[in-house]
Formats: structure tokens, sequence, C-alpha cells
């Protein structure tokens, strides 16, 4: 899964990838997209290497991508912002950073610390992007539909929801509003539409602010975020232990990167489920609502194949009894067929025979 950084020049967005990824901002790299494999913490997996001493610890990831901020005070930059968003339009879901912190050392976007007008003129753009993109797909399916060929009566459909897309974003309403069904779905998704993909707002904030509620709720956002990037990217750093204190004494629980990460895994609904042993414990993602057969999959399209059950224990069971024998005296671990939903943090060994 990989999630798109995006915001107006001067948002602080690439300070925060730095937060993200643990990496010092590199200014030579400003004007280009910046790619991190991002490990996601799971202090399950934790405890099970302690139980298992593996040789091998595999966590989940994440991917983040930091695009180059691209100012849209005038036609030049609006086009430059379009330009940018055709890697986005390969990503699965968008975090729009803005600027709510006060600085003299760093020129503000536009001369104005305004984050709620910063997000309004960003998402207009992502309306705009996406309505070029169907108006010239609405001119091609009105030619070719006028044409008797086998795919009409497909191309009619497609025409007839992309009319209901066009008017939604005419309106200013996101294409995911305009969506139907999961067919529709398929179908929109392969264009890559801006707004059709889970957005996540991030406002950056002065250090005064950073343990307050964000100043403001997006309509269309999946979750709005208020943290103060510099304070983040300072954190990223330092020693775990180091790290711990600083954050206590800020008044936080946990870094942003983390709780980035849970916001990007509910914003697309996944979840992990774990698989234990002494070669290797690992993290698995998987959609939520995944059933145990294409759970299997996941591992080796072999195991999909042969599957026969799936000997599941949650995670809390497993944890309070110590290790999978005492799951098993507990009668915590059972056997489940291959339409079981898989929750997450359910420990799996599967069974199969190929």
């Amino acid at each position: 899964m990989r999630f798109a950084l995006i915001g107006p020049p001067q948002s602080g967005k690439s300070t925060l990838f730095s937060a993200i990824n643990g990496q010092p901002v590199d200014p030579s790299h400003a004007m280009t997209e910046q790619l991190a494999t991002v490990h996601v913490p799971d202090a399950r997996l934790d405890f099970l290497a302690e139980v298992y001493k593996p040789k091998k610890y595999t966590t989940a990831n994440l991917e983040f991508l930091d695009v180059p901020g691209a100012s849209l005070a005038d036609a030049h930059g609006q086009a430059e912002f379009r330009k940018r968003m055709q890697s986005v339009r390969k990503c699965d879901g968008i975090l729009m950073v803005v600027r709510a912190f006060p600085s003299a050392s760093v020129v503000p976007y536009r001369d104005r610390i305004d984050a709620k007008a910063d997000l309004d003129e960003l998402h207009a753009e992502l309306l705009f992007a996406d309505l070029e993109q169907v108006v010239a797909r609405i001119e091609k399916l009105e030619k070719s539909s006028q044409k008797p060929t086998k795919t009409r009566d497909q191309e009619l459909r497609e025409l007839a929801m992309m009319t209901r897309v066009r008017d939604a974003l005419e309106s200013e309403v996101p294409v995911s509003s305009a969506i139907q069904n999961e067919d529709e779905h398929r179908i929109a998704g392969s264009f890559g539409f801006l707004t059709l993909k889970p957005v996540m707002v991030v406002v950056n904030v002065g250090e005064g602010d950073i343990a307050a509620p964000p100043p403001f709720e997006h309509p269309h956002a999946r979750a709005t975020i208020a943290l103060a990037a510099n304070i983040e990217a300072e954190i990223a750093q330092l020693e775990p232990d180091d790290r711990k204190t600083f954050l206590e004494d800020l008044g936080l629980s946990d870094t942003a990167r983390s709780r980035l990460i849970r916001t990007c895994y509910d914003a697309v609904g996944l979840m992990s489920f774990l698989t234990a042993g002494e070669d290797e414990v690992r993290a698995w993602t998987i959609k939520k609502g995944t059933e145990a057969v294409d759970a299997a999959g996941k591992i080796h399209s072999d195991i999909q194949r042969g599957f026969i059950r799936a000997e599941v224990v949650a995670y809390d069971d497993f944890e309070k009894a110590g290790d999978m024998r005492g799951a098993k005296s507990a009668n915590a671990v059972r056997l489940e067929p291959k339409h079981y939903i898989v929750k997450d943090g359910d420990i799996i060994n599967f069974r199969f025979n190929v």
C-alpha cells in the first residue's frame, strides 16, 4: 500500500516525511519525488519474537511518497500540480498536509497562514484534475458508443456513470460520492481518480498546539490529525528510550509516525494477521473482511489452493496463555473453514495439502 503526501509549499510536508521515515530532510531533493518504505510497528510481533526467538522477524510495510509542493497561485503552478498528480493516481491514499504553525524563518504560502483556506484550495484542485479526466473520457465514450460494436452496451453504462461523476465534480463533490456499486468502483478505480481515494488531512501546528485536537475537520476526509512536523522529525532521530521521555514531556502518548500509520490502515480498511514459529514471526497485511482461504493466498498460492483448515488463536488469548501450548490447554485454539473472516491479530497456522 502506498500513500502520497501532498501540500502547498512551506507546509512542512517534507519535514513530516522525514518524521515518518526517520531520515533527515535532504534539501537537494526538494523538487523531486521521494519514496520511503516504512515498517509498521506492532507490539504483538515483539511479544511473539520473545516467545519463539525466531531466525527472522518481518513486519508489515507501508510506502509513503513525498510529492513536491506546487504553488496554485497561477496557471503555471496549477499545471505543474496536475502533472505531479500522475504519480498520486497510482497511490492507494492521500495525506493532505497544510500549515497552521507560525514561524518568522519560514515564508508563508500566499503570504498567509490559513490552513483551512489552503486545504480548500488543494481539494478544489483535486476535483478539477479529476474533472478534466472525466470530461475527456465522456467525449471519447460519446463517439465510440454511437457505433454498433460488441462493447456498446458496456460503453453506454460507463457513459452514464461518468456523466453522473462529472455532475458531482462540477458540484464540488468527490468521485467517491457518485459511485453506486462495486462494479462502478472497479471501473472508476482503473482511472486513478484522486477524489475516489481515501483522504487524510494533516494540520501542521505549532509546538503550543501539539497536544490539542485538530482546529477543523474536512467533510470529505477519512481522518484529520494535528501534529507539529518539526518536533516529530526531531523525535524520530532520538534513541527509543529518549523518545519515550520526550513524548511524555510533550503530553503525547505516541509518535506521529505511529498515529499516521494507524490512520492509513483504518482509512483503507487494512489489518494484520500473524504467523509465528522458530523460523519466522511475521505480520501479513490484508483487507478487513478477508476470508481465511484468501489470507492463505497472501502467504503462498499453494496454501490457498490446497487449503484444508486454519488453526487460529486470537492474539489476546495467546498473550494471556503465554505460548501456543498454554493456548491449546485453555481451548483458545480453534479450527476454522475457508470462509472464516480473519480478525485483526489472529495468529494462524494454515493446514493445506497439494
